[in-house]
This record gives structure tokens, sequence and C-alpha cells, in this order.
């Protein structure tokens, strides 16, 4: 595979947007090898993380570095810690999106666990759900992604514990979220439009009623299909009862075909095919109190709203059972509706993958400050495949999937292991890149058995 000169520079570039929170080089130097080992051990165990560092491993204390980096030893002239670096990822994320040549952008909010089931000594440890729905320690994490069809950014990380002396609550995490992020959106909002994709575990009029104060939109999977409101009889009437009442209303609106892992039939596993989505939608109106979960005075609205089911034909899956403030009157509408939350599926899989990837769960920081700034370096890490791509659906991330080995199949997708060693390849050549520059430029060429191996395309680089 030939090697694009654009690769050159991407990671150090990448790195260069947080510049300005170092206050000396060494800092400087920790920092970007510190994410650099986050990305090629695949870990946040330091001592990995250090091995996987060319400068931090020949270091006799490079682990310690790392320590010392994420506890703010080592950075009191530097603003390396959580909040700072989270704020740069935004800025950045929100410069990546006003990029995109397009009219909105789609926030996916992601109220994720990191799982901790063997930890004792850690602190602020707090109880969390483990992918059987068990208990374990471990901490809440808080994240949103900005989505247009060119462009994705970090827009907003929080890693907190129901155990910290100042927690309020679950519910406060998530406002401070949205506050901080439609803020972030103020000077792209004049041209593009914002639309909040939540997930059922978002089913939450506080939640809803903030993103409708702010002017932005709501696409949120139902979970309570108790909900009073009120639905179009077929007469033309408005009556009164709950949304599993109102179900019995949709109409169909469209059908559309898509590609997705799904299982089929007798299929033993899940893999990538085609599927027929059928999308139906009916109006409802919700009435909801304004100071709900707010101090203070409020009153009584009412906002008329889609109740949208999207059917995926012939597969085991549920039906996904959204509710929306965009209207949902014809084919187009639908079909809108239905990207959005198909894209929801998509950044799903992206915060799993970087999650896994990159060893989250895999922090051993025995501070709460350390264990924040060690799991925003991952973000900072993050930020950087996200720019690459992070779905199987984008070349980028095909390309790694390739570097590492992988045999392109349809009923099975790359593994962390693939992606992580085409990633770490593609960073190795970059660094073998420098490294035989330097050489060069001090010696003036190459040892002659190495150039002939290299052969005259690639010192014609150099």
């Amino acid at each position: 595979m030939e090697w694009q000169s654009d690769w050159e520079d991407i990671i150090t570039t990448y790195m260069s947007s947080f510049d300005q929170l170092m206050g000396d080089k060494r800092t400087r130097t920790t920092f970007s090898q510190t994410v650099r080992g986050i990305i090629m051990a695949g870990s946040l165990v330091c001592q990995r993380i250090a091995a996987q560092s060319q400068i931090l491993s020949s270091a006799k204390d490079g682990a310690q570095r790392v320590i010392r980096l994420a506890s703010g030893e080592s950075t009191k002239r530097s603003h390396v810690d959580a909040e700072h670096l989270t704020e740069q990822l935004r800025v950045r994320g929100m410069a990546q999106l006003a990029e995109a040549d397009t009219d909105e952008v789609w926030l996916m909010l992601d109220a994720s666990e990191l799982r901790k089931p063997h930890a004792h000594a850690m602190p602020a440890l707090m109880q969390v759900r483990d992918l059987n729905g068990g208990l374990v320690p471990g901490y809440r994490t808080v994240n949103v992604l900005g989505v247009t069809p060119q462009r994705r950014g970090l827009l907003y990380h929080r890693l907190f514990s129901s155990q910290e002396p100042d927690f309020v609550s679950e519910p406060i995490e998530m406002q401070r979220a949205l506050r901080m992020v439609s803020q972030a959106m103020a000077p792209l909002k004049p041209r593009m439009t914002a639309t909040w994709v939540l997930d059922s575990g978002l089913d939450d009029v506080a939640i809803w009623r903030t993103i409708w104060e702010q002017g932005e939109h709501v696409v949120c999977r139902v979970q309570h299909t108790e909900r009073k409101v009120e639905y179009l009889a077929g007469e033309g009437t408005w009556r009164s009862g709950d949304i599993e009442t109102a179900r019995q209303h949709l109409r169909l609106v469209t059908t559309a075909q898509t590609d997705m892992v799904v299982r089929r039939g007798r299929q033993v596993r899940p893999k990538l095919q085609t599927v027929t989505a059928e999308i139906s939608a009916c109006p409802i109106r919700l009435t909801y109190a304004t100071n709900v979960r707010r101090e203070g005075p409020g009153e009584m609205v009412q906002r008329r709203l889609r109740l949208v089911e999207v059917r995926l034909r012939g597969t085991t899956l549920e039906p996904w059972l959204l509710v929306t403030d965009w209207a949902v009157t014809d084919a187009d509408s639908g079909l809108h509706i239905f990207r959005m939350y198909r894209q929801r599926w998509a950044v799903e899989d992206s915060f799993k993958f970087t999650k896994e990837c990159l060893g989250w769960e895999e922090v051993q920081v025995l501070d709460l400050t350390g264990i924040r700034t060690l799991v925003a370096l991952a973000w900072v890490a993050a930020g950087f495949l996200y720019e690459l791509g992070v779905t199987l659906e984008w070349p980028e991330v095909q390309l790694l999937a390739r570097l590492g080995g992988w045999s392109q199949r349809t009923d099975r997708k790359p593994g962390k292991i693939i992606l992580t060693r085409g990633l770490r390849r593609l960073l190795e050549v970059s660094a073998t890149e420098a490294f035989l520059k330097a050489y060069v430029a001090e010696h003036g060429a190459l040892p002659p058995r190495i150039a002939a191996i290299l052969g005259e395309s690639v010192l014609s680089k150099l």
C-alpha cells in the first residue's frame, strides 16, 4: 500500500490544538506521548501506556511521568486536567462541525458506565449496571457527540459519581451537558438546526423541556409507554390516553432500505445485510409543567409531537418507538427521522469501539482527579479516532481494518485487536518516516543495505 503524504503528521497536527494548555516543553512531550501510548496500547494502565511510547519507554520513570501528568503533580504551569482537556475538545469539535456544508447537526447524548467490578480501593466508587443488569462498582459518564454527514466532533464529556461529596443528582449532570453544548452551539445556530437524538434511557420530559427552551429539536426512543398524552382518533378528535394506546393509531408513512448488522430468520449470528424499514407515524399532544424537576414557578404548556414507529422487516429486533417534535407527514419527513435514529445506532457502535479499543475500564489511578484526567486523555485519543472515523461505514476505519489484517466479510466486523493493530501500523509508518528523515539529516544518507531494502520510491521522499 502506498504511503500518502498527508498522513505523515496528522496526529502531530491534531495534538498541536492542545498546545495552549501546556506550560512547558516537558509537559507537552509527556502529554503527546501519553495520548499516543493510549492509542497504541489500547489501555489506560500507565505502565502499558509508557511501554508503547518511544520516549517514555526509554525513560527510567516513564510510567511515573504518566501518573504524575494525570494526577496534576507535574503540571503546575499547565492545564492538563479533565475540565480543560474536554473544553479544548469541545472547541475542536465545534470547529470540525463548522466546516460541514449542511444546515443541520445531530447531537448524540450518551450516558454510560465505566465499570470496575474488582476495584475496592479506588475513590468514590458508586454502583453501576454491568452488561447483565447486575450491580458492580464503577462510575458514570455523560458524553455528547455532534454529527453531520461530513464531520463529527466530541462536544462534552464528564465522569461523575454519586459518592462524591458535592454530587447533587444525575438529572443535574444531564442538564449541565445540555446547557454547555447548547451554549457552544450558539455561533452555528443561525445556519444549522440542532436535533438531540436520545436513547430510551433519556425518555424524560425535563430533558425535552430544556432542549425546547434552547430552541432545539428532539428525537427520543420511548421507554415510558404509559406516559399520558392525547392522540388524534380516527374521527379527527383528540382523546386522552397513553403512548401505548396511541400506537393503535399509527399509519404507514413510507418504507426504506438500509444496510444494518442484524439477525434474520434462522441466522445464528447478526451480520451486515440489507433490511427494509417500515416507518409509521401519528400526531400526539404532550402537556407538561415548565418547572418539572426545577425550582421556582412554572406553567402548564402543551406541545404537539409525532409518535413514530420503525419496524425492521424480517428481523428479530424490537421496533423503534420514537417521539419527536419534527413534523412527520410524508415520505421525506419520515425518512429524515429514520436517518437520525439510524445514525444514533452507528454512533453507539463508535462509542463502544472507542471504549473497548482504548481500554477505558482498565484505569487504575487511585485519585479521583487522576481518574478523571486519565479518562479525559482517553477522550483526546478518541477525538483523534473520531476525526479518522470510527464505524465500519467510514472508509478510514475500513482502511485501518485492512492494515490490521482483516479480510472483508459481510458477516463479521473487525474486532478491537484488528483495528488497534491497523492503527499501530499506521502510526509506526509516521514514526519510521520521521526517524529516517532525522537519520538522513544527521548522516547524509541511509546505510546502503537499508536503502536497498527500502527502494527508490521510499528514498525519494526522505
